[in-house]
């Protein structure tokens, strides 16, 4: 992790939150056929906006390329010629910035619901190997899934008819992502009591981004707190404080907060969550600054810890990552660790320290393109090569999550007793799947996985 300097030039990067169409509006940087700027939703148009928009407020504008917009024929061509392509050594090529239907946005970010079935796999783990077993490993609560059965565990074997031997060949995984309510997703399933078919119609339902809070004892004795949160929405908000007035009135020792799966969200919502574990130590201080490009520098943030009715004041925290831990759930690894000892079990996350203000154009498209980089408050960001786990330990999907069986969260009893990672954790491949190299992981996003860290 490397302390920022000072840039006197090029643009500062934050991870930061998505806004809302309004207040993104008011933010600036161009006109889509909604704001007054004069300009219709023809193509000509559109890519006269997203150039401008791109000039004024993404992050590399000034060593992105600038290509002509009249070599591109469409919306997607044009942008992703656009983007940054990784000629500051300091900085990767973005793999970050993207678009999407804004109708899909306003859903997710104001409503707190998505479209689709609710079923993700472990794809990414399996990358480069179609000869292993592809697994369910969530299931989104309330979702078709969960209303069909599927199970966290469940291995997959077809896919609409298709081997999932030729899915993982080709990184293919849009089947599992709807378009439309009413799709249908026809999956063969196999578990410990046999083969089944499952056809799972897909719908517009709500998130639960807060799940399976308990209170465990471990081995030792000591009374321990475990929270899973999906995704840093609004919506986190108070289920996270129940979760935590839970533990407080069991006297807690330690707290888990499980963030394996937590592609990211909003920066006001990750402040807050990181608020509860230890706010003795933490309330008032910097949780993190969010730093844009030169020209836009009078945007910068600074967001703090706060001081929850129901915080604890403990001096570690136990956080379980995971390929999938990113950007504002990354944010909070990083704002934690000047304040309290930060155990992290699992697998080195993304590396994702920058984020988005996302942009409607007022044409049906929300552009979330990096706007700025997220320090904590010893300046330390650019984490690019993700947080390394303090316990490397593989999954087993066959383990519910919470369950004191689930070998990450049995790690982090252990350790909360001994101060010792495990040795020889289950590496059986007919349930658990090595950890891979940071090399050998692709760059791409199964459905259901979020990437944002949004500046509100």
């Amino acid at each position: 992790m490397k302390a920022i300097p000072s840039w006197p030039r090029r643009g500062r990067l934050a991870l930061a939150g998505l806004a809302t169409v309004a207040a993104l509006a008011g933010c600036g940087g161009g006109g889509g056929a909604s704001d007054g700027g004069g300009l219709s939703c023809s193509l000509a148009d559109q890519k006269t906006w997203l150039s401008s928009y791109m000039n004024d407020w993404y992050f590399w504008y000034a060593i992105s390329p600038q290509p002509s917009p009249s070599n591109y024929s469409s919306m997607a061509s044009y942008f992703d010629a656009l983007l940054y392509t990784g000629t500051d050594p300091d900085f990767p090529a973005d793999r970050w910035s993207y678009a999407t239907p804004t109708v899909d946005y306003q859903r997710f970010w104001g409503d707190g619901k998505t479209l689709g079935y609710g079923v993700m796999v472990a794809g990414l783990e399996v990358s480069g190997h179609p000869d292993w077993p592809l697994y369910v490993r969530y299931i989104e609560p309330g979702s078709p899934a969960a209303s069909a059965g599927v199970q966290r565990g469940d291995e997959v074997t077809a896919v609409n008819g298709r081997p999932v031997s030729e899915l993982i060949a080709a990184d293919d995984y849009s089947a599992f992502s709807a378009d439309a309510s009413g799709q249908s997703l026809v999956l063969s399933l196999s578990n410990v009591d046999g083969a089944r078919q499952v056809t799972l119609t897909s719908q517009v339902y709500g998130l639960v981004p807060v799940t399976n809070t308990t209170v465990l004892t471990t081995a030792g004795g000591r009374k321990l707190g475990y929270v899973a949160v999906k995704d840093m929405i609004s919506q986190a908000e108070i289920p996270f404080d129940a979760a935590f007035s839970q533990f407080r009135k069991a006297g807690v020792q330690d707290v888990v907060i499980d963030l394996r799966y937590n592609g990211g969200g909003l920066v006001s919502s990750s402040s807050r969550l990181a608020s509860y574990p230890a706010a003795g130590r933490t309330a008032g201080q910097v949780y993190s600054k969010l730093l844009y490009n030169d020209q836009q520098a009078s945007q910068n943030q600074t967001y703090r810890f706060t001081d929850p009715s129901n915080a604890l004041g403990l001096s570690r925290v136990y956080l379980l990552t995971g390929q999938r831990t990113c950007s504002a759930s990354e944010q909070l690894i990083n704002a934690l660790r000047p304040f309290v000892q930060v155990i992290t079990i699992g697998d080195t996350t993304c590396g994702k320290p920058v984020g988005f203000l996302p942009q409607d154009d007022g044409c049906g498209t929300t552009w979330s393109v990096v706007n700025f980089e997220s320090t904590n408050a010893r300046n330390e960001g650019r984490f690019f090569d993700g947080f390394n786990a303090t316990c490397a330990v593989a999954e087993d999907y066959g383990q519910a999550l919470g369950s004191a069986a689930e070998p990450l969260l049995a790690a982090a009893m252990g350790h909360a007793d001994t101060g010792a990672c495990p040795t020889g954790v289950g590496t059986a491949k007919a349930r658990t799947l090595a950890l891979q190299p940071r090399s050998e992981r692709p760059h791409w996003l199964e459905p259901g996985d979020r990437r944002g860290m949004l500046g509100r």
